[in-house]
C-alpha cells in the first residue's frame, strides 16, 4: 500500500480521511498476508482517490487521473499565463491490491474535470491584517508598495531616501531644491502566501489605484442650521439613493434638524505616502537704519553716511508631506552667512542763519543766461534770465528770511523774496510752483520752488534780482555758475 499526494494545499483538520485510509490499509494487510486467499488467484492494484477528504472512487491507473489533472491547469494556465496554478484540494492516492478489483475510472475523471477547481498562488497585500490586494509574486506585490511611493516622488529620490534610512545617515542636503530624507507608509503592510481564484489576482498598477483611491466607508455627519439634503450628499459626493438607503428615517429636508446625526459616506485611504523632507532656503536680513544728529547740517537736512545693504542667511526646514499635500514644515537650524550692512543718515540740527555771508551761490541747477541786466524793449530789465537748465530746481543765493511768497500781480508771477539782513535782497520770479513761505529762514543753496512761466513770461525761465539797500544790482557782480 502507498499513499500519493498530487498537487494542491494540504487541508486542516484531516482526522476523518487518515481514520478512513488507517481501515484501508488494514483491510489491505488483512488481504496480502491470508495464506489461502492468495492461492486463489493474483492480486491486482486499484488506487482509491481522495479530493481532500472526500472520497470520490478508485481507479485502476493513477496516472490517468494525474493526467487529468495535468489537463485541467494546462487548460487554465493558457487563460492565465503569468500566475502559478494549483488545485483547490489535495488528491490523495491510497494504493490496495485485490483479487477482483472494480474501479470507478470514468466516474472519477469526470468528477475530477468538471468539478476540481484551479486556484492561483499569490502574495496578498495586506494592511494591518486586511487583504487589500493579490499579486501573482511576492516581487510584484512588493513593487506595488515601491509604485504607491513613487506616485509622490521621483525615483533618484526615493533610492537616496531608502539608503538613509538602511544606513542611518543624515544625507547631504541641497540648498537649490529638499532632498527627500524618508519615504514611509503609515500603516503596516504585510506580504503572505495564498491561493485564490485567478479571476481575484490583481496587477501591479491595479493594486496602485486600489491603494490610492481607498476604500468607502460609513461615517456620522452633523447637520448644521439650514443645511439641506443636497448640500449634504454634494459634500460627500453621495446619490439621493444612497443617501436615503443610509438614512431611512428621513424623507425630505423638513427630517433635518441642527445637530442631528445622519450616515454618510466617505473615501478613506487603505495607507497613507509620508515623504519627509529637508531643504536649505536662502533669505533676506533687511538692514537696519540709523539717523545720527549733526550740526554740520541745517535744521531739515539730511545726508547718507553710509548706505545699508541687506545680509543672507540660510534656513534649514523639515517639511512632511501626506499624499502629496504639506502637513507640516519646521525651522531646525538657521545661519548668517552675511551680515547686514546698516545705514546711517545724518539729521542736521544746525539752526539756519537769518543773515546771509554775502557769498552768493548760482540760483539754478545749470542753465544759460538768456537776458542780462539792462535796457530791453524800452524799459530797465533789473536782473538776469536763466533757461536751458537740467533740473528746474530753484534755490536760495545765501542764506537769509522769507519776505514774500505768493504770485505777484505786477508781472512776475510766482515770486519768493530773500532778506540777508546785510544790506542785500534777492528775488525769483515766473516759478511754476513755491517751496517756502513767509518767515522761513533758509540757508544757501535751499530749494525755494521750481522753474516757472507765471506771470508776463516769454518762455520757461527764472528771473532773477539782487538788491543792495534797496537798489538793484547787477547779478553777475555777485554770483556765477
Amino acid at each position: 500500500m502507498r499513499e500519493t499526494l498530487f498537487r494542491g494545499k494540504q487541508s486542516s483538520g484531516n482526522t476523518g480521511f487518515w481514520k478512513k485510509l488507517m481501515l484501508t490499509f488494514l483491510f489491505s494487510t488483512v488481504v496480502l498476508v491470508h495464506p489461502a486467499v492468495q492461492a486463489e488467484g493474483e492480486l491486482s492494484t486499484v488506487y482509491h482517490v481522495y479530493v481532500g477528504e472526500d472520497y470520490i472512487g478508485a481507479v485502476d491507473d493513477k496516472e490517468m487521473v494525474e493526467q487529468v489533472i495535468d489537463d485541467r491547469i494546462d487548460e487554465a494556465q493558457e487563460k492565465y499565463e503569468n500566475m502559478n496554478l494549483t488545485t483547490s484540494d489535495e488528491i490523495n492516492f491510497v494504493e490496495e491490491k485485490l483479487f477482483e478489483p472494480s474501479n470507478d475510472n470514468d466516474q472519477v475523471t469526470d468528477e475530477i474535470e468538471n468539478e476540481l477547481d484551479v486556484q492561483a498562488e499569490v502574495y496578498t497585500v495586506e494592511i494591518d491584517g486586511e487583504t487589500v490586494a493579490n499579486l501573482p509574486d511576492k516581487e510584484a506585490a512588493e513593487d506595488v508598495v515601491h509604485q504607491l511611493k513613487l506616485e509622490y516622488t521621483d525615483e533618484s529620490s526615493l533610492d537616496k531616501a531608502e539608503l538613509n534610512m538602511e544606513k542611518e545617515e543624515i544625507i547631504e542636503k541641497q540648498s537649490d531644491g529638499p532632498a527627500v530624507v524618508d519615504v514611509s507608509l503609515s500603516e503596516d503592510v504585510s506580504f503572505n502566501k495564498n491561493t485564490i481564484d485567478p479571476e481575484e489576482v490583481s496587477t501591479v498598477e491595479e493594486a496602485v489605484d486600489l491603494l490610492k483611491s481607498g476604500k468607502e466607508v460609513e461615517k456620522d455627519h452633523t447637520v448644521k442650521d439650514g443645511e439641506t439634503i443636497s448640500e449634504i450628499i454634494e459634500k460627500y459626493d453621495m446619490t439621493e439613493d444612497e443617501f436615503f438607503k443610509l438614512n431611512d428615517e428621513i424623507e425630505n429636508n423638513d427630517d433635518l434638524k441642527e445637530d442631528d446625526k445622519v450616515t454618510v459616506t466617505e473615501m478613506e485611504s487603505y495607507v497613507d505616502v509620508i515623504v519627509k523632507e529637508e531643504e536649505i532656503k536662502e533669505a533676506k536680513i533687511a538692514y537696519e537704519t540709523e539717523t545720527k544728529n549733526t550740526d554740520e547740517l541745517y535744521k531739515g537736512e539730511t545726508k547718507v553716511e553710509q548706505k545699508g545693504s541687506d545680509g543672507t542667511k540660510e534656513i534649514h526646514y523639515a517639511v512632511t508631506k501626506v499624499n502629496g499635500e504639506t502637513t507640516e514644515t519646521e525651522k531646525l537650524d538657521e545661519k548668517t552667512v552675511e551680515e547686514p550692512k546698516k545705514e546711517i543718515i545724518l539729521k542736521g540740527t544746525k539752526e539756519k542763519p537769518a543773515t546771509g555771508d554775502g557769498k552768493f551761490t548760482w540760483p539754478a541747477v545749470g542753465g544759460t543766461i538768456t537776458s542780462k541786466m539792462g535796457q530791453r524793449w524800452g524799459k530797465a530789465h533789473n536782473g538776469i534770465d536763466i533757461a536751458g537748465v537740467s533740473d528746474k530746481t530753484i534755490k536760495a543765493a545765501d542764506g537769509g528770511e522769507v519776505t514774500y511768497a505768493q504770485f505777484n500781480s505786477g508781472g512776475y508771477g510766482n515770486k519768493v523774496e530773500i532778506d540777508h539782513k546785510n544790506g542785500y535782497k534777492t528775488t525769483y520770479s515766473h516759478l511754476s510752483s513755491i517751496s517756502v513761505s513767509v518767515g522761513d529762514k533758509v540757508a544757501a543753496g535751499d530749494k525755494i520752488g521750481v522753474m516757472g512761466n507765471t506771470g508776463n513770461s516769454t518762455g520757461e525761465h527764472l528771473h532773477f534780482e539782487v538788491h543792495k539797500n534797496g537798489s538793484p544790482v547787477d547779478p553777475l557782480k555777485y554770483v556765477s555758475k
